[in-house]
């Protein structure tokens, strides 16, 4: 029993800690109805991660309008992006940060960090949008 025990904790810490995740969610008292994103594909994923937050955006109700140099002056909410991908096997996503901002106040972002290079981190091998979506629901939960 205690061999097993040993096993089992040892199993377990080998499979936490290796992807931090931090959602500071917008409060429900804001009205969003549409968001500007700025366009940063070339950095992520070729286009995949702009396409991520405009479905998650719009699975909320928020229409979005994609922008590339200044922010149009009508969007009242804006958000940011930036990721990092990595390479071992296959590519995968090692860093996300999303932010969601109203004028130049942020009211809530997204950041997702794979320590080191995932370890035995089950989300590694995991589809970007199988990480992304949940994030993006809880930015979003209360819309």
């Amino acid at each position: 029993m205690k061999s097993f025990l040993l096993f089992s904790f040892s199993i377990f810490f080998l499979l936490s800690g290796c992807t931090a995740v931090t959602v500071n969610p917008v409060d429900s008292t804001f009205e969003i109805k549409h968001v500007c994103i700025k366009d940063c594909s070339e950095e992520c994923f070729d286009g995949r991660m702009l396409y991520l937050i405009q479905d998650g955006f719009q699975r909320h109700g928020i229409s979005t309008e994609v922008y590339n140099s200044e922010l149009p002056s009508e969007c009242e909410y804006n958000v940011t992006y930036n990721c990092e991908r990595a390479r071992d096997r296959a590519t995968y996503l090692r860093y996300a940060e999303i932010r969601l901002y109203r004028k130049n106040s942020q009211i809530g972002n997204i950041e997702y960090q794979l320590k080191g290079k995932g370890g035995f981190a089950l989300t590694e091998w995991e589809d970007t949008k199988s990480e992304i979506d949940p994030l993006i629901d809880e930015l979003l939960g209360g819309f």
